[in-house]
């Protein structure tokens, strides 16, 4: 491979022209795309195999025109201190507003709060539900604006009123901490390259791959169902690769010009080696994306595979775009050890009269590596502790932050009507096959009646044909709580018994026991992904590595560092721990998916890390170094730049902190943190500390695997022999 790659370095070198102009209407094409592709409507969030999927769709069936995946609103009024909404004033207030909402294009129905059993016992809090034709992102923005001039007539008059549903969702925002967050990076770069030339390289190269990645995806979100948290996790994940590997191939490219190489043979030998790395992280990164499908949540699996996809051109970017802009670059790009005369240099920096911090760090290692991994394995371990709380649940308006109206809303209800009242579950009775549909209904709903946490039951709503109803059941308990979860449970497990003498099915469905579901769905599926993306990766590294152990430490390693950025994210976003200054305004369970995207996309990263570290190393080895040697000489050329790759890495994503999805703004700190913990705790600290304890045994490979593995020459050996040809080809020249 590393031949293959030191062509294509050499052959994007000379034509630069051309290869820039490829890479230049791609992006034109994808941006073209963008532009004129219809605007993409919020993404079905569909759970294939589950109960309450199959209940909606039944829904669908049975029930149409009923607008089942319409967005709703609940518009809550609560009467000044001493009335109640029972009062002729503000009854007419009410009705006038439920009027003003009725007049809505995209409103396909509104309850009146009067005739409908809305208003509490005690009288003082009401709620009209509104359902709309269309889903919430689907809604243009006069339907929002009509709702919202309704709840502030209402108010003029004196009522207290806030909305809530999922009429008022919007697209998330990532704030200007996105971009600081980019200005770190450039630092960062500058810092390391000495160069602003060499340090913009990375920058440029990995803003076009996600230009071109985030373009397509914008492209093909109407047509494919793509939501906007898709396109936004592509540019999080894109922006930080492409930043990384572009990073290694310059940092290589400015050590073999230090060694005395002309720009070409450098630019390809760059490609050769570091974009040999390049290729077999992007592969771990790749593999872990796209493994997210075996979960069998669409949302989930579309989100993988567009983040894959920018990983991929990030990938051939650095392979082919960061040597073609070094040929436009020419002298302007510094070998290792200069400076730009912008920067206070222009001339070869004198040797350092000692070590570099890299060579010091994994000197104190191999003289000391049973305290080092000890202490590393005790620290990442109490930051896993707050782990073992984990609580897994998917948002609703209760987990927003108390500015806002939707939370509000929330609380309301709750005062009202009971903490229940914001999660009611809906229980489909298909009696189709049924001999007596109508008793299937009675008994359904008695049955129900009589299980515990339950406040009301609503009687059977039958469809026209009359072989199917709704049953809506209010709990008496919160919808996040596991007293909801068993009451869910209760409720399906009494079908059995009713299936047996009626012949009807149970079902239950609604966002509380959707969330029930996905979590027990995620749960299930996490086991078998974990196997499936850890074995190929492992594979895939006996491969790069020719080492069992190595990659076995690898996998270990990363257990590690996701098990303390799961505890880091328990305490920030479900215990409070540093909540003000993370932003999050309301703690509560961690989002249901978190824990497997995690999984995927920080596994794929730690790999990132592993392959550029200790690919350094077995080079060292297999040129001939002592183990513990090869070690240090690992850290000399790799550690100051693996450092600034995870610092661009966790500044990247802590931009995504400052998003107004919660769900970004936890993936963002997340995946910030694992980082962080992976890079300079088990990369840095852990890996050369097993290696320096396993010794040459680190590098054991059976015999009869050494022949069976194909020789993907990731160390460069190929090109080594390249130059000891030249050599010979020299002194025959010169005999």
């Amino acid at each position: 491979m590393a031949t293959f790659l030191y062509k294509l370095g050499r052959l994007a070198f000379r034509r630069r022209h051309f290869v820039a102009l490829i890479w230049v209407a791609l992006l034109t094409l994808a941006g073209v795309g963008a532009a004129s592709a219809p605007a993409a409507g919020n993404t079905s969030f569909s759970i294939p195999g589950t109960e309450a999927q199959k209940a909606f769709d039944l829904l669908e069936q049975r029930f149409p025109g009923a607008s089942a995946d319409g967005a709703t609103a609940r518009v809550v009024f609560k009467a000044p201190a001493g009335e109640k909404m029972t009062d002729a004033g503000n009854k007419a207030t009410v009705n006038k507003t439920v009027k003003e909402l009725a007049g809505g294009s995209e409103v396909a129905s509104v309850a009146d709060p009067y005739t409908g059993h809305a208003v509490s016992k005690d009288g003082t809090i009401a709620y009209a539900s509104v359902k709309y034709k269309v889903s919430g992102m689907e809604l243009e923005d006069s339907s929002r604006t009509a709702l919202e001039d309704a709840a502030d007539d209402a108010r003029k008059a004196g009522l207290t009123v806030e909305i809530g549903g999922d009429a008022l969702n919007a697209a998330p925002e990532t704030g200007a901490t996105e971009i600081i967050g980019i200005a770190i990076a450039a630092v960062v770069l500058v810092i390391t390259f000495g160069s602003l030339l060499a340090a913009g390289l990375p920058l440029l190269t990995a803003i076009i791959g996600v230009g071109i990645g985030v373009s397509t995806v914008t492209a093909l979100a109407s047509a494919l169902d793509l939501g906007t948290t898709t396109s936004t996790l592509a540019s999080m994940i894109g922006l930080a690769v492409g930043i990384d590997y572009a990073l290694f191939i310059v940092s290589r490219y400015r050590a073999e010009l230090a060694e005395g190489r002309t720009r070409e043979d450098a630019a390809g030998r760059a490609v050769g080696t570091a974009g040999s790395a390049v290729v077999f992280a992007g592969l771990t990164v790749v593999i872990a994306l796209v493994g997210l499908s075996v979960v069998n949540i669409p949302m989930l699996t579309k989100m993988g595979v567009a983040a894959a996809g920018t990983v991929v051109i990030a990938v051939l970017i650095a392979l082919t775009m960061i040597p073609a802009l070094l040929g436009y670059a020419g002298r302007r790009v510094k070998p290792a050890g200069e400076k730009s005369k912008l920067l206070g240099g222009g001339r070869a920096a004198k040797e350092p009269a000692r070590p570099n911090m890299g060579t010091r760090w994994a000197s104190f290692v191999v003289r000391r590596p049973v305290a080092v991994l000890l202490l590393g394995v005790v620290g990442l371990g109490a930051a896993a502790v707050p782990a073992a709380s984990l609580e897994l649940g998917l948002p609703d308006d209760g987990s927003q932050p108390v500015s806002t109206t939707q939370r509000r809303a929330y609380d309301l209800l709750s005062e009202g009507f009971g903490p229940g009242f914001n999660g009611p579950l809906m229980v489909v009775v298909d009696a189709k096959d049924s001999a007596r549909p109508k008793t299937a209904f009675t008994e359904v709903s008695d049955e129900i009646k009589g299980l515990k946490d339950v406040v009301t039951v609503t009687p059977p709503q039958p469809n026209k044909a009359g072989d199917t109803a709704t049953i809506t059941v209010v709990p008496n308990s919160k919808p996040s709580s596991t007293t909801t979860e068993d009451l869910v449970h209760a409720i399906r497990g009494a079908g059995d018994g009713i299936k047996a003498k009626t012949d009807a099915e149970i079902l239950v469905t609604g966002s509380t026991a959707m969330n029930i579901d996905v979590s027990q769905k995620l749960n299930d599926a996490l086991v078998p992904y974990l196997a499936l993306v850890v074995g190929l990766a492992f594979l895939l590294l006996i491969v790069v590595f020719r080492s069992i152990l190595v990659p076995l430490k690898a996998a270990l390693g990363f257990l590690l560092s996701v098990l303390a950025a799961l505890g880091a994210v328990v305490a920030v976003f479900q215990w409070g721990w540093l909540s003000g200054l993370m932003g999050v305004e309301q703690t509560g369970p961690v989002m249901s998916m978190m824990p497997i995207f995690m999984v995927g996309v920080v596994f794929g990263l730690a790999m990132d890390y592993e392959v550029f570290l200790v690919t350094r190393m077995r080079e060292a080895y297999v040129h001939g170094e002592k183990p513990t040697q090869a070690v240090v000489t690992g850290f000399r050329h790799g550690a100051r730049v693996v450092t600034a790759a995870a610092v661009i890495m966790i500044a990247v994503f802590s931009g995504f902190i400052g998003s107004s999805e919660s769900m970004i703004k936890m993936i963002g700190f997340g995946l910030a943190i694992a980082v962080f913990f992976d890079a300079f705790v088990v990369r840095m600290a852990i890996v050369p500390a097993v290696l320096a304890l396993l010794g040459r045994r680190a590098w054991w490979l059976p015999a009869w695997l050494d022949r069976a593995l194909p020789n993907v020459d990731v160390e460069g050996e190929g090109l080594r022999e390249k130059d000891t040809d030249a050599d010979e080809d020299r002194e025959l020249v010169h005999a």
